[in-house]
């Protein structure tokens, strides 16, 4: 699918699609795995739960974040799939990161998860086929092709490891 077959465009999906790029739904997914693979676990440890600024989440929470909104997602896309009829409500962020326990795993653990959950979401675009990949999904807010979800869990995962990489990594020192 390309990026350009979007139907209905709000901001948040323009956002989504310019991170993304020209890069098709299942190459997308991929390269988010690779750069899963490419993290310096070490370097997270030794930056361990320092924030860049009081009240910010921690690494932890950070990939914690990443895994719980990835699985709210892939639920999304289960129901438009599977022509269920629901329409998904928003979730609160704050709240969800707020009651994790994140900060209790370990980095390893977190990393792992991460990407078991995008294997699994994978495998799961993989299986749908060109119809469902494009059924339309109406929102509580928006609207939007299906297979722009994977590239919204792509797009959140870029973005939040740009966020790793411009404010925590220099903590590392």
């Amino acid at each position: 699918m390309k990026n350009q077959e979007v139907k209905k465009n709000p901001e948040f999906l323009a956002y989504v699609l310019e991170l993304n790029g020209d890069t098709e739904l299942n190459e997308a997914l991929q390269l988010s795995l690779d750069q899963i693979d490419e993290l310096d676990i070490a370097q997270l440890n030794r930056i361990g739960l320092k924030t860049y600024e009081k009240g910010k989440w921690t690494l932890h929470r950070i990939l914690q974040h990443l895994i719980d909104w990835e699985r709210i997602w892939c639920f999304r896309a289960i129901i438009f799939a599977r022509g269920e009829g629901t329409i998904p409500v928003a979730h609160d962020q704050e709240i969800m990161g707020k009651n994790s326990n994140a900060d209790e795993l370990s980095i390893e653990q977190l990393v792992n998860e991460l990407r078991a959950v995008r294997q699994s979401t994978i495998m799961m675009f993989q299986s749908f086929n060109k119809e469902i990949l494009e059924t339309n999904c109406v929102f509580f807010e928006y609207e939007m092709p299906l297979y722009t979800i994977g590239l919204t869990i792509t797009a959140h995962q870029i973005h939040h490891f740009n966020v790793i990489k411009e404010r925590y990594l220099p903590l590392d020192t």
